[in-house]
């Protein structure tokens, strides 16, 4: 059954494709994911969602809605960052299921038709894993490292190497990502978070088809910041733990001065070594406990939208 109106019926599947100055490949991965569907008997629709792009990929994409009606677009006040803008369109999508992928071919719109047989199958989430980094420079690619060690031993999500959330989501997965209600969202760990049954498909990940990445030192600090900010109890609880060795070092120090006092040798730079030590400690003790109160306060009043949109193109009124 092909979803061919604008009408109010649910497609089974919602294509998310987060786009920035992409008018090299709007239209090519358009017509790449509507071959791979359009054979498997599902209904879909295609959401692109704009991040304030500088070139004419706004342009391009409107001529796609105006001759295809399952194709939607919305487009940003502004940038809003390579975490919120894409997890928006995700949060926007009607789908039984959703699928986001990147615009420039890194993510191969031929393994759709596979994602779609596994959620058939009962797999709530299916995360596509590319079999090695993608090259770059050495600086970039040491970076790039460092943010996945940040995220994986700091952030509270957990993190599947080399996913980038390329993949497909089931519809109560991505309402449970909702419910967590991130200002800045770490979304590929947010669907491992939510414990539904996942898969991972191993893929070599191709060269980009055209345009430039978007993928620099910004970018990458980006992604390590989203994975921690407003959601790392560990980071935020770092100060307490260093404060809790401190308090310990201070004991030990303690300890050295009266054994030092017993054998009759010179006792004061213990003494002032300790006095020093147990300072530092209450004070990452207590700048830890304020971090930790301020992260709680924080999760409670938030509301910050991910995004702000500019407008909306081919979305019926109750969509």
């Amino acid at each position: 059954m092909m979803n061919d109106h604008l009408g109010d019926a649910r497609p089974d599947l919602s294509v998310v494709i987060p786009c920035y100055n992409e008018e090299e490949n709007a239209e090519a991965i358009h017509a790449a994911v509507t071959a791979e569907l359009a054979p498997i008997g599902i209904s879909f629709d295609i959401i692109f969602i704009d991040n304030d792009s500088t070139d004419r990929t706004v342009e391009i994409i409107k001529g796609i809605c105006a001759r295809d009606p399952r194709t939607r677009l919305i487009v940003n006040s502004r940038n809003f960052g390579q975490m919120r803008s894409p997890t928006h369109g995700i949060y926007q999508a009607r789908g039984r299921a959703v699928v986001g992928m990147c615009a420039d071919f890194q993510d191969p719109p031929a393994l759709l038709p596979h994602f779609v047989e596994r959620w058939r199958a009962g797999v709530d989430i299916i995360l596509g894993v590319r079999e090695a980094e993608k090259t770059s420079g050495l600086a970039l690619g040491a970076f790039r490292r460092l943010s996945y060690w940040l995220a994986r031993n700091f952030g509270d999500y957990p993190i599947i190497p080399n996913a980038t959330g390329f993949g497909l989501y089931d519809a109560r997965v991505v309402d449970a990502t909702r419910m967590l209600a991130e200002p800045e969202p770490f979304f590929r760990g947010m669907l491992v978070e939510t414990g539904y049954r996942l898969e991972t498909v191993s893929y070599p990940r191709p060269p980009r088809a055209g345009g430039r990445s978007k993928n620099n030192f910004f970018a990458l600090l980006d992604f390590a910041m989203s994975a921690l900010a407003g959601s790392s109890k560990r980071l935020l609880r770092l100060p307490i733990y260093i404060g809790v060795f401190g308090a310990l070092m201070t004991l030990l120090m303690l300890a050295g001065g009266v054994a030092a006092f017993f054998l009759g040798r010179p006792i004061a730079g213990w003494l002032i070594a300790a006095v020093v030590q147990a300072e530092l400690a209450l004070l990452f003790g207590f700048l830890g406990l304020l971090g930790d109160n301020l992260r709680i306060v924080s999760e409670r009043t938030r509301r910050t939208p991910l995004v702000l949109e500019r407008e909306r193109v081919n979305f019926p009124p109750d969509y």
